[in-house]
């Protein structure tokens, strides 16, 4: 067998992921929020980088009360003579916490130190909804004490406001709420106490059967069962509360059109220290040389990148308001079926130039708060070639359910029939996805008797 060795030369075109390249990538995918951690970031670390304190930034908060908006009463034009100082501060709860609220209440009720201790254990161990998820015995054992007086200062903590505070479980909690309204007797109390599963499951007739009683009767147990509270601790403020949104983008209504407005407010704007170029000509040392080198093309490639983002953000959204421009002007039942490479070819622009673009960023608009993933609905033409979203058709649902005969509601296949004579063509089966996204219990939970 005779072996040969050749060297051939071959051509072929790669992409090669420059650092540039890939912090471009990075920074279209980041939301205003995370941009400017990343610009503070980098102005630290780079000394070439600067804020220009000069230039007068335009405040976009501002700038919206002078478009038109108030046919949507989201801002008022109006100005008085006290004015409100736009913080963050405005948007945070003032509802005091579960923790405090109890723990005011303790305060207050005259119980010996030892079980005021064991309280305070306990209050601090509710979780948001206002359960205790531990048991008595494992806090005797945290606290070396007899599970006995556990048990006691439980009992004191399940007194307090809100009714069902501190409860095991959600039947206790139920139980709790029911007899601080003196009602926990009866048949409420049997079917509370072993058939609350058959509640959820709306098996009325079975209840009734049970215990003898009409299923008229059982259905408004039922709804006074359902008027109690599962979550008392869910009224106060928590944490988590706190959930500002920053928009990316801004959609203003002037008169007839709208404008798009890319937020760069939390932006500092960006320079190059002009010092370090002159110093840069004049040095000898190729390693300090290097050094300013490097960060000047850091600098450069991260102004280029945020601009780029801007760019390529105003051209995305501004495309979106085109399509979508009868939701803009009438609601949602105009919202348009859009794909993310539809946008792509109006806009010159790979889709995956687009997906980066729209992730995780919002846009405030006269209809509201939104993701701008939102906007890109699958959905359906019907027989006039108008073409629904799958957000609308959603609505349409919604809105024939609220509409419905309690003691006869509307089947799924009810709902495709109304809608086919609406000239929108979907199966049963379409109508039960739908329904169960939109968190729509089926027929049989919603019938009343």
């Amino acid at each position: 067998m005779k072996m040969e060795f050749d060297l051939n030369l071959q051509q072929t075109q790669k992409l090669i992921m420059t650092p540039e390249l890939k912090q471009a990538i990075e920074i279209l995918q980041l939301n205003a929020f995370e941009l400017n951690n990343l610009v503070e970031n980098e102005i630290e670390t780079n000394p070439l980088l600067e804020k220009e304190e000069s230039i007068e930034e335009v405040d976009i908060i501002e700038l919206t009360k002078y478009i038109q908006r108030d046919q949507y009463n989201i801002y008022n034009t109006d100005s008085d003579d006290d004015e409100v100082e736009d913080t963050y501060e405005n948007y945070i709860s003032s509802k005091p916490s579960l923790i405090d609220h109890l723990m005011f209440q303790l305060h207050v009720t005259p119980i010996d130190i030892k079980l005021k201790k064991i309280c305070e254990y306990i209050i601090y161990s509710l979780n948001s909804n206002g359960y205790l998820k531990d048991s008595t015995m494992d806090i005797a054992k945290a606290l070396k004490c007899d599970e006995k007086y556990v048990i006691d200062a439980l009992n004191i903590v399940q007194g307090f406001d809100p009714a069902g505070v501190g409860a095991r479980n959600l039947k206790e909690c139920l139980k709790l709420q029911l007899i601080s309204k003196g009602e926990f007797n009866g048949l409420i109390k049997d079917i509370i106490e072993y058939h609350l599963n058959e509640i959820a499951e709306n098996k009325f007739a079975y209840i009734s059967k049970l215990y003898n009683v009409s299923i008229k009767e059982i259905q408004n147990i039922v709804d006074k069962i359902k008027s109690l509270n599962p979550k008392p601790g869910s009224n106060f403020y928590t944490a988590n509360d706190v959930k500002y949104i920053t928009p990316d983008v801004y959609v203003l209504k002037d008169n007839d059109d709208y404008i798009v407005l890319v937020n760069d407010s939390l932006l500092p704007r960006l320079k190059i220290n002009s010092q370090y170029q002159k110093i840069l000509n004049g040095l000898v040392d190729d390693d300090v040389k290097n050094y300013i080198s490097s960060k000047l093309q850091s600098a450069f490639w991260l102004i280029k990148s945020i601009e780029s983002r801007r760019e390529t953000l105003y051209k995305v959204v501004k495309a979106i308001v085109e399509v979508q421009k009868g939701f803009f002007d009438e609601g949602i039942n105009f919202l348009k079926p859009m794909i993310q490479k539809h946008i792509a070819e109006m806009i010159d622009m790979h889709e995956s130039t687009v997906s980066r673009a729209i992730n995780g960023k919002y846009v405030d608009t006269p209809r509201g708060l939104f993701e701008i993933k939102y906007f890109f609905q699958s959905g359906i033409s019907n027989s006039n070639g108008y073409e629904l979203s799958s957000e609308s058709i959603k609505n349409l649902i919604k809105k024939l359910i609220e509409d419905e005969n309690p003691q006869k509601p509307l089947s799924d296949q009810a709902i495709a029939d109304i809608l086919k004579e609406k000239n929108i063509n979907i199966s049963r089966r379409t109508v039960t996805k739908y329904r169960e996204e939109c968190k729509i219990p089926s027929t049989v939970k919603r019938k009343r008797y």
